[in-house]
């Protein structure tokens, strides 16, 4: 009992629960399975009410399942059922340019072939992956989960922390965690400040059917206004996430959908035939928004609320649930030691393992974007040279492969396997 991180075990504090949660979108829902799959007695708070997550029909947004997340997925159950409605990447081809563009060489191809562990990663829907994980919230034992509920004020003190709510309601807890976004309040009133800048971009997303089979093959092309990634989905589709000028995506997003289809169609090529779009568009301003903190006095941050990043690398969420399986491997363990799992100790090895990561992801990203999202002849140059350079030498392509896949560091157990 002299060790400095079981000073807090005997806690005189009546605790509701033994981890909250605040903020129910992917990350904080998944990180309250990950929690109870351990064992851990979690309220999941989450400010939007159960059917703004439940809406059944297609919006347009997808998300690049790097490996790593989808062993996650597949060690706390959803896997069986996202399973037949994802696409395989089987190769990625990054191009300075236009595809098709007999001006332009092609810079990077990777290939899945090149690793044992199968694809580098998977494409599945917004609405599938949200209905997934709610239904194995309704289904979990030893999850609270709480719709339409807003948390107005939070305070720490020695032995745990109290939220409290909208309708003047208090919850306590040893622990609490952030999951609430790029402007998380939580982390606000904690008193953690942010460093960021905003893009002079705008991603507009949305879904195309086209007339040539995908092959599994994900695009990024790098044009002067910004990159813009063709993503497979299942069928004859693929996701679009395309950055450009601020103040044109606003113009192009108001466009009549033919008119926006003809403002895409040059960007891209005809190499998949003709398109049509096949669900909702919509857009969102860019930017870098790092916490400059991962922890607090019984607080921790996940997902966006620690760090959001430009979409370029598509590693956001797959850096979120990284935070995820890392923050429940780091809490697994203080308790089989007996240790307090708000203790500042035991929140500095959930930091300690994620710092590094998160910056460097921030800022790849940050210097990918600027190196790529202009028309210089010098840089195009410089930026070829070195895309055919990797693409030429293997050991170096499969080191950004298994990057790309989530393979490199060291890994949470949530992610190390599948069991």
């Amino acid at each position: 009992m002299d060790n400095a991180a079981h000073e807090s075990i005997f806690r005189p504090m009546k605790m509701d629960c033994d981890i909250a949660i605040i903020g129910g979108g992917l990350a904080g829902g998944t990180l309250a399975l990950a929690l109870a799959h351990a064992g851990f007695g979690v309220t999941l708070l989450d400010a939007a009410p159960a059917e703004t997550h439940r809406a059944p029909d297609f919006d347009g947004r997808s998300y690049a399942l790097a490996l790593t997340s989808k062993r996650l997925l597949t060690n706390l159950g959803l896997w069986d059922v996202l399973g037949p409605n994802s696409q395989p990447m089987h190769r990625i081809k990054v191009t300075d340019g236009r595809v098709g563009d007999a001006s332009v060489a092609l810079g990077l191809e990777f290939d899945s072939a090149e690793l044992e562990e199968g694809p580098m990663g998977h494409m599945v829907e917004d609405r599938h992956l949200r209905a997934a994980m709610l239904d194995a919230l309704d289904a979990a034992q030893g999850i609270d989960h709480r719709t339409g509920t807003r948390v107005t004020n939070q305070s720490a003190a020695e032995h745990g922390a109290t939220l409290t709510l909208e309708d003047g309601l208090d919850i306590t807890a040893p622990l609490v965690i952030a999951a609430d976004g790029r402007q998380s309040g939580t982390a606000r009133r904690a008193g953690i400040t942010r460093t960021g800048w905003d893009y002079p971009q705008t991603a507009l997303v949305c879904a195309i059917a086209h007339e040539r089979d995908h092959g599994g093959t994900a695009h990024q092309l790098f044009l002067p206004s910004g990159p813009l990634a063709i993503l497979p989905l299942t069928g004859n589709r693929s996701s679009i996430v395309w950055s450009e000028r601020r103040g044109l995506a606003e113009d192009i997003n108001a466009l009549s959908e033919e008119d926006y289809l003809t403002v895409l169609r040059p960007r891209f090529g005809d190499f998949l035939g003709e398109v049509s779009l096949a669900g909702a568009r919509y857009s969102y301003p860019l930017n870098l928004t790092l916490a400059d903190s991962l922890t607090a006095p019984r607080l921790a941050l996940v997902g966006d609320a620690a760090h959001g990043v430009h979409p370029i690398a598509g590693q956001g969420l797959n850096a979120g649930l990284k935070d995820v399986a890392t923050l429940a491997d780091v809490l697994s363990s203080a308790r089989r030691r007996g240790e307090d799992i708000g203790a500042p100790q035991v929140l500095d090895r959930y930091a300690r393992w994620r710092r590094f990561d998160t910056a460097s992801l921030g800022l790849a990203t940050d210097l990918f974007n600027r190196l790529f999202s202009n028309d210089s002849a010098a840089l195009r140059a410089i930026r070829d040279l070195g895309m055919q350079a990797v693409n030429a030498a293997p050991g170096l392509r499969r080191a950004f492969m298994r990057e790309a896949a989530g393979l490199s560091g060291e890994l949470p157990e949530l992610m190390a396997r599948e069991r």
